[in-house]
């Protein structure tokens, strides 16, 4: 029974594997093809790439771990392999996060309309404030990664031995260090709820005006706040999903035949990375279309195709 669960589950890996390659690997394509064309590169897009990149490293660690509890469990042994692992991880981790609150805060700071000194002064200075955001956090992830890299593969390496001799103390420090890296997490998840209900406010008071204006509510400026809350709410979702699928998985290692309990939350897991990519692509009004356009051009040619057989 739990060899064909483990089956299924590699499937289920593997599949949102692809979706999640597809998607983030869609995003980045398009926006690179636009940047050698145009020469240059919009702070969205750039962000968009980013945030792509990260989460298709992500979905590859997610991939790989999934893989090896199944098929090399052995693997855990190795305390060169699992401080890979465990460090790549942890940098893609942080930035898909980070990369997602950057792209909260220019959504807040683009669309959202205040007449605070220190928003306005921001919103002046977007491109510089966001560039300096993207670096800030990419370099922090790198640090974390190392310093928490050593005291992760030890508890790991804990748990994988497990059945031969039972540690709780190391279980214990290993749960901490989940726990904190998961609250990790924690700020630039605030940031993007920060800027969410930002939104929020920001759209109350264009409602209110264009009421009192007697203005028809289908105006541009609703549609953009929507549509840009919609991308923070979906992602503030799934990474609420994402955290509690992963802190299910590896507090289950705690405890015997929890092979099922981790198999389940690392394919909850994956639909974060995965599932957010294709939210993204139908929210960007240049990255719908052209998704729109392959679409119909791959349908045109499978009529080509089907017609050509006699």
């Amino acid at each position: 029974m739990l060899d064909a669960v483990k089956t299924i589950f590699m499937i289920m890996v593997a599949g949102e594997f692809i979706m999640g390659i597809l998607g983030n690997g869609f995003i980045g394509l398009v926006n690179f093809i636009d940047w050698v064309k145009r020469r240059k590169i919009y702070l969205v897009d750039l962000i968009l790439t980013s945030l792509a990149i990260s989460r298709i490293g992500l979905l590859f660690m997610i991939l790989m771990n999934g893989f090896a509890m199944i098929l090399y469990p052995d693997v855990y042994d190795c305390e060169d392999s699992m401080k890979l692992i465990d460090g790549f991880w942890t940098i893609t981790n942080h930035l898909s996060v980070w990369f997602a609150a950057c792209l909260s805060i220019f959504y807040c700071l683009k669309i959202a309309s205040f007449s605070h000194p220190l928003f306005l002064w921001l919103k002046w200075r977007i491109n510089r404030v966001i560039l300096t955001i993207l670096l800030a956090f990419f370099l922090l992830s790198l640090f974390i990664s190392f310093l928490i890299t050593e005291k992760y593969n030890e508890g790991y390496k804990s748990w994988a031995n497990r059945k031969k001799k039972r540690n709780s103390t190391s279980n214990h420090d290993y749960y901490k260090t989940v726990t904190f890296l998961n609250l990790g997490s924690l700020f630039p998840f605030t940031v993007s709820l920060i800027s969410f209900f930002l939104l929020i406010f920001s759209l109350w008071k264009h409602t209110r005006k264009i009421k009192l204006n007697a203005m028809g509510t289908g105006d541009p400026s609703t549609e953009i706040h929507l549509r840009a809350m919609k991308i923070i709410i979906s992602f503030l979702i799934l990474f609420v999903i994402y955290c509690v699928a992963f802190l299910i998985a590896t507090s289950s290692y705690f405890f015997p035949q929890s092979e099922l309990a981790v198999i389940f939350g690392e394919i909850i897991a994956a639909i974060y990375p995965s599932g957010h990519s294709f939210i993204l692509i139908l929210g960007n009004i240049k990255l719908r279309q052209t998704s729109l356009n392959a679409l119909q051009q791959m349908k045109h040619c499978l009529k080509g195709g089907i017609a050509l057989i006699p």
